[in-house]
């Protein structure tokens, strides 16, 4: 009888609501059987790599100027055909759209109803097509969940902010009194009083004091999570559900929220996957919620780090952020990106050097965590505030509409379409496209480089950038020329707790030239040169292999 009851009730809700050469593909296959081992004890997300998708902008398939579900479905191919012998896909293994719920509004994150899916992105069955196919192809996928307000228009609220003694006042918050900026008034009548929206007043905050929304909000995760059959979520604007007085986020009543939610998402399928976004977050921060609240939270910190290196060329900003990792989150329990759909996309911020950019890739796609690439990205999508503009249509071709539609798209196309898009890309070896899918290979195939120990090397030069990747099967040194000049004056230095000591010949995974052999003593390596020149802008990343093997 409960579970009746529980199909029925989206029924009501509804009716409620209305440069770098790279080796040759063959060379990086990996026998699946050796790999396996090494994966068994991690959970999926832990090594799967994220493609950011908002789905008004992904393609449009039925020529409305809307990306829909039937588009991206189409487009799986693309992002991961399913067939690891194949390499004409990005190669990415989990998916995160933003809202797909009924809103108002063009960005979704002011829900209608949780239930449901926008009608402009296609039905139900729609979407659940699309879920069946990319779990066909092993691609597992998390959908937006916004926990912390619904839209001024959803049923809810038009009931608890119109009638007098409403079953719903309490599950917004209110005050008798305008309290501040973030306190917005519900009009005249019954309730001429005051209700917070963190955000705007188009998003009023949901009271999590009251058990009933908790209860609701875990009836929806539950029914996405066995009813629809997503493999997770992304929460929205985790760290501002519950205010304590003048403290806004991350209170101690948010954490303990969030640890009971846990308990409850773990026991619906334990292996679903929640990561947070706790803005402006960094390692520290990260460390307070992974592991009994979320599985992880967005650092912040480091995507500042990578982007700002790439850019300047020198190793500060991300020496910086890892120096605070090691010392307050030394698993890396966090999801790791370089922009998402608040920020000016990297392009943009590189000044649309393509170098930089893959610079940027190489210390996204290298580095433990969990990496979340934004659709488009990996192509060099240009752009800047406002929002829209960062959220424009995908570029496919450079055909009419950039192949993203066939009529007017909802907003008009990146300027850099008619060479930054998918179609040119994958014709050119040297673009940034394949550059990306040769990275995502890279790490798929060594597990080393998601799963690994992760040692920050200490170089000579500040333009260039070294990290040790090690686990019990694998060692991985990577190497980042991030300067515009030739470097030939550097050396690397790590101690001895980093590798054994012994001699070990590398060999070449990305990059060219012929890599001198490692000596290791007890007081670990000093002085060590991989490579006499390191090109501009160029990768090398070496697996270390013991000299007896």
């Amino acid at each position: 009888m409960k579970k009746k009851l529980f199909l029925l009730l989206p029924m009501v809700l509804t009716l409620m609501a209305g440069c770098t050469v790279v080796q040759p593909r063959e060379l990086l296959t990996r026998n699946v059987k050796e790999i396996e081992p090494l994966l068994s004890s991690s959970p999926w997300w832990r090594t799967a790599v994220f493609y950011e998708i908002f789905v008004r902008s992904f393609y449009d398939s039925n020529d409305d100027g809307i990306g829909d579900f039937n588009g991206i479905t189409e487009k799986l191919d693309y992002l991961n055909d399913g067939n690891p012998e194949t390499n004409t896909d990005l190669g990415i293994t989990a998916i995160w759209l933003m809202p797909i719920h009924p809103s108002p509004s063009y960005h979704g994150y002011d829900v209608l109803n949780y239930y449901g899916v926008n009608p402009e992105y296609g039905s139900l069955a729609d979407f659940k097509h699309f879920l069946e196919e990319a779990h066909k192809r092993g691609i597992k996928v998390i959908i937006d969940l916004v926990l912390n307000h619904t839209s001024n228009q959803h049923p809810f609220f038009k009931d608890a902010s119109s009638m007098e003694g409403s079953a719903y006042h309490d599950w917004y918050v209110w005050s008798p009194e305008n309290e501040g900026n973030r306190w917005h008034s519900a009009g005249v009548g019954p309730t001429s009083n005051y209700y917070y929206g963190y955000f705007c007043d188009c998003m009023p905050d949901l009271n999590f004091k009251n058990p009933k929304v908790t209860e609701q909000m875990e009836k929806v995760t539950e029914y996405w999570l066995s009813e629809i059959g997503v493999d997770g979520f992304r929460i929205d604007a985790a760290k501002h559900l519950i205010e304590e007085g003048d403290k806004l986020d991350n209170t101690k009543a948010t954490h303990d929220w969030f640890k009971q939610f846990y308990t409850f998402y773990k026991e619906v399928n334990p292996n679903a996957f929640v990561v947070g976004e706790v803005s402006a977050s960094d390692a520290r921060v990260a460390a307070t919620y992974a592991g009994d609240q979320m599985d992880m939270v967005f650092n912040f910190e480091l995507a500042s780090g990578f982007v700002n290196s790439a850019n300047g060329g020198s190793v500060s900003g991300i020496g910086s952020a890892v120096t605070f990792i090691e010392k307050d989150n030394p698993d890396w329990t966090f999801g790791t990106f370089l922009t998402n759909h608040d920020q000016n996309r990297v392009m943009s911020v590189v000044g649309g050097n393509i170098d930089k950019a893959k610079v940027a890739a190489t210390f996204l796609l290298t580095s433990p965590g969990t990496p979340f690439i934004y659709y488009g990205e990996e192509i060099g999508m240009e752009g800047t505030k406002p929002d829209e503009d960062i959220r424009k249509p995908m570029q496919w071709s450079d055909n009419s509409h950039a192949g993203f539609t066939t009529t007017t798209p909802w907003r008009e196309l990146g300027e850099n379409y008619m060479a930054a898009n998918v179609q040119a890309e994958l014709a050119d070896p040297d673009s940034l496209l394949n550059y990306y899918k040769e990275l995502i290979r890279l790490r798929t195939q060594y597990p080393v480089l998601s799963i690994g120990g992760y040692t920050h090397v200490s170089v000579s030069n500040r333009g260039i950038y070294a990290a040790l990747r090690k686990s019990k099967k694998e060692s991985i040194l990577v190497l980042v020329n991030m300067t515009k000049e030739i470097i030939d004056e550097y050396r690397l230095n790590w101690n001895a707790s980093t590798l054994k000591e012994g001699e070990y010949k590398l060999e070449m995974l990305m990059g060219e030239s012929v890599p001198s052999d490692l000596k290791v003593s007890n007081f670990g390596s000093a002085d060590y040169v991989p490579l006499v020149q390191l090109a501009p802008y160029t990768t090398y990343i070496f697996k270390i292999i013991p000299r007896d093997k």
